[in-house]
Parts: C-alpha cells; structure tokens; sequence
C-alpha cells in the first residue's frame, strides 16, 4: 500500500481502489501543531514569500513529513500554482499524477482523466465502482450530518467544516471515518438545538485560520453552510461516478458554483455570507463576482500564513454581524 498525497480533492475512489492510502496534504498541513514551521522551510528551500501559503505547507509536508510514496496533482481546476508545485516535487524526486478536472465541465474529457488515472495506479473500473458503493454510507453520513447543522441546528460550524473538508481522504481509512462519524451524529441527534441569532454562509476554500468558527459563535452567528467542503464530500445522489465528479461545483469555474451557493442561501435561509480568499491567490479576483451577483450582505476575509484571527480581522467581523443586526 503506498501513500498517495492529494493537493486537492480527487476521485478518492479511484485510489481505494488501487489498494492505496490517500492522503490530503492540506489536512495534514494545518492540523500540525506548527503549521508555520511548513511555511517557513518552504521559504528556506526557495519560495518566495509572495507564494500561497497553502502551497508552501504542501512543498513541505509532502516533502519532510507524510511520507508520502507519489503525489496527485490537480493542474486544472484548483490552483495555477499547482503546475509549479508539481515540479517542486519532481525535482526532489518524488513522483508526481497530474489530474484536470475540464473548465467546461465535459463528461468525455472528465472521464478520459480518470481513464488516465485508473491506468497509473493500477486498478479498473469495476474495482472503483466496487469502492464507489462500499462508500455509500460514509457519504450518507456526511449528507446527514450537514442536514442537522442547517435543519436541526445540532451541529457547529466548525465540526461541519472538520467533517465535510476530511471528506476529501477520510482521515486516510475510510471504515476508522466512517464509525468516527457515525457516532458523532449519534451524540448529535440527542443534543437541543443550538441558539444563535445569525446564520452565515462561509464560501470559497477552507480557511488557513479555523478559529473563525468558534469566534463568530462567541458573536452570536453560527455557520451552517460551508460550500467547498460540502462540495468534497459529494453532496450528489447519482450511480454514474464520472456523473458525481462533473456535478462536484469547486474545479468548474465561479458561475456553476454560484448557482449552487444561491440555491443554498434560500434553502438555508441564510443572513450573511463571509467569503475567504488565500493572499497571492488568482480566486481573489472572483470576489467581484460573487459581490454583484450574491444579494444578501457579504463580507470578505484575507489570510495569508497559518495562525489566529487577529485584531482588524476580529473588528471587521464584529462590525459586518452588527450591519446585518
């Protein structure tokens, strides 16, 4: 079994089938006791500091930590750096997959990719459809457990970011996830619902500093919609897995995606929107978009390196949930 790292979400299934570990970089990157440390040996090694620090704890982490036996590289679709990143590693030695996900979202050229991918690990298409139905339940939970976090209001934002965003590998086994979730929504289901005045929307990628979560509570709001990593754990009920990785909105561009967040706004009967971009990130530009086209107040948040909120970002928060009071 070799471990297989991830720089954004893949068909995972494809990977289990090859009787391979996943393993999302990102994930092990900011669970680290010392994400900076990441940050900071990138830096030694080259990087400029004018780079995503998204992309420097992935130099690192795949390079000095994880162990990791080959590398799958999403060139299209996530970040424009990946292309750089992707030969980073190459000229370390460590072999790389490249994966792209079509901009126009097209089923022939999506399904040559996972061709292409399915040939380089190894594996078949029945073997993949076979892992496809053993994850049915696992996706199951994970459907419920944002349910309870928007319906039954039972579950915080940041435990429905920690879920949906582990999606993306399953914490590396998928059973171990699938008995972890189980029981959490087990406890979830016996808990009152939670009283927050505000209900907010988060969209864009997952954030370089979680505690937003816990401080927007503390002001009274709760998060109860997290787009993209709802987006990883493939929210779509369709037999055909070429089918669920075109309905998966993050790769496709920002107008497919806002018609997923508008129809969540509504559903989700949402107050505000807090939207995150990564510094140095080409996704920056699409926040001008969201801001003519989203029609309920929206605030956008900057980070840059791993770490806590700090004080402007605190008052801009606290200023942005009181505009909407």
């Amino acid at each position: 079994m070799a471990r297989i790292g991830i720089t954004t979400t893949v068909p995972v299934e494809i990977i289990l089938a090859a009787q391979h570990q996943p393993v999302d970089l990102n994930n092990i990157f900011i669970t680290n006791s010392d994400p900076m440390n990441f940050v900071e040996q990138a830096e030694e090694a080259g990087f400029p500091r004018n780079c995503c620090g998204w992309i420097k704890g992935l130099y690192a982490v795949a390079l000095n930590t994880a162990n990791i036996d080959q590398v799958i590289a999403v060139t299209q679709g996530d970040c424009s750096n990946t292309q750089a990143l992707m030969e980073t590693y190459q000229l370390e030695g460590l072999k790389t997959i490249p994966f792209a996900y079509p901009e126009d979202r097209d089923y022939d050229v999506l399904k040559l990719q996972m061709d292409k991918l399915i040939a380089a690990l190894g594996t078949t298409w029945d073997a993949v459809y076979c892992v496809r139905d053993q994850l049915r339940r696992v996706r199951t939970y994970l459907r419920e457990l944002d349910r309870l976090t928007w319906q039954e209001d039972k579950i915080t934002g940041f435990f429905n970011h920690l879920y949906l965003v582990s999606s993306s590998d399953f914490n590396g086994d998928a059973a171990v996830f699938e008995q972890d979730i189980a029981r959490f929504i087990a406890d979830a289901r016996t808990r009152q619902p939670l009283k927050t005045e505000l209900r907010l929307g988060f969209i864009g990628v997952p954030p370089i500093m979680p505690d937003i979560y816990d401080y927007v509570e503390k002001q009274g709001a709760r998060v109860v919609f997290n787009e993209v990593q709802r987006q990883f754990s493939m929210p779509f009920a369709v037999d055909d897995l070429v089918e669920q990785y075109r309905l998966y909105t993050y790769p496709y561009g920002v107008f497919y995606r806002l018609e997923d967040i508008q129809k969540e706004i509504s559903r989700r009967k949402l107050d505000g929107i807090i939207h995150y971009v990564q510094s140095f990130c080409f996704r920056q530009i699409e926040d001008m978009i969201f801001r003519k086209k989203i029609d309920i107040p929206i605030m956008t948040i900057e980070g840059d390196k791993p770490g806590k909120l700090d004080a402007r970002t605190k008052l801009r928060l606290d200023s942005f949930l009181e505009m909407i009071r």
